[in-house]
């Protein structure tokens, strides 16, 4: 690829019931609520989005809420498997201690590529990982994690495969990501754009029952692109390379592009901007219910069927 991919963008994934994953990631792990919308494609379905005080880029963590029970998911090959954010290194104690005080399930402490990883479930059974890799200095934010402790955004995600050797060249070949270490079953992939590192992580299950998409499944992982024209660009190259490539879409916080890694992985292809401020001032930031444009006269309709959250 001639353009740099600038990390990962965002996560998506597809919760069950809104207020218990609002609860969830604003009360216990802290991360803001800053935006509140619906889904492009479903807009009588939520599109929440989590991240920093700003909704920076790479420290997006998104949801779809369906909220039947019926459409749960089913863990498998060739999807993602787990997300990471990365919180101070000295943190990891004080996070252990908040999951047990909330009573999240906590499904392991160890120690990967040197750095400490605690694992816990959240209510939807995502698999999340705290992960002891950043020296950012203490934030000075106001939400229910002290500002030394606060998640400072996205670290990894972890594809499970069929063939492991088959997508770690697609991303190296295709995509600009080296390969940098090798534990047992896992290998690291990893970006290292503007002094910052993100990493997908590939673990290799040949034999594992398929996966089935729905609650408490991770839909997609987005990659930056720092504008348009660079988007544009890098579209070109995956088109170059043999990827069916969506035209790209314009989802008023970025513009994007879509296409399926060789295991059927879905990525995206993200814009940093316009961003999150162009609708809502930073004050402002998740507290409307924010659509975009061709579904405005249906407002009265669309606040009909969601579920009020508090």
């Amino acid at each position: 690829m001639t353009e740099k991919l600038l990390g990962i963008h965002h996560i998506t994934a597809i919760a069950g019931d809104a207020q218990r994953n609002l609860n969830f990631y604003r009360n216990v792990l802290g991360l803001i609520l800053v935006k509140k919308t619906v889904n492009f494609d479903d807009p009588f379905t939520y599109h929440l989005y989590f991240g920093d005080e700003t909704g920076s880029p790479g420290t997006l963590l998104t949801f779809f809420p369906w909220s039947s029970a019926a459409r749960i998911g089913r863990k498998g090959p060739d999807q993602i498997s787990s997300f990471a954010f990365a919180v101070p290194s000295a943190s990891i104690e004080f996070w252990k201690q908040r999951l047990e005080e909330f009573r999240v399930p906590i499904l392991g402490l160890s120690r990967r590529f040197g750095q400490e990883v605690l694992t816990g479930s959240d209510p939807d059974g995502f698999s999340f990982e705290l992960v002891g890799a950043s020296s950012n200095p203490p934030s000075s934010g106001t939400g229910p994690v002290p500002g030394e402790y606060m998640i400072s955004g996205l670290h990894s995600v972890t594809l499970c495969e069929r063939s492991a050797e088959r997508t770690m060249r697609y991303l190296g070949d295709v995509m600009g990501f080296r390969r940098v270490s090798s534990e047992g079953e896992r290998t690291r992939c990893e970006l290292n754009t503007e002094g910052r590192s993100n990493y997908v992580d590939v673990v290799e299950r040949p034999d594992a029952p398929p996966g089935r998409m729905g609650v408490g499944i991770i839909h997609h992982v987005a990659f930056r692109a720092p504008d348009d024209d660079t988007q544009v660009r890098i579209r070109e190259d995956l088109v170059g390379h043999g990827s069916e490539v969506t035209p790209i879409i314009d989802r008023t916080y970025f513009h994007s592009i879509y296409f399926h890694e060789p295991g059927g992985v879905l990525f995206e292809v993200a814009t940093d901007g316009p961003g999150f401020l162009i609708d809502e001032s930073r004050a402002e930031l998740g507290t409307h219910l924010k659509l975009p444009g061709q579904y405005e006269s249906s407002r009265s309709e669309i606040e009909k069927h969601l579920p009020p959250l508090r």
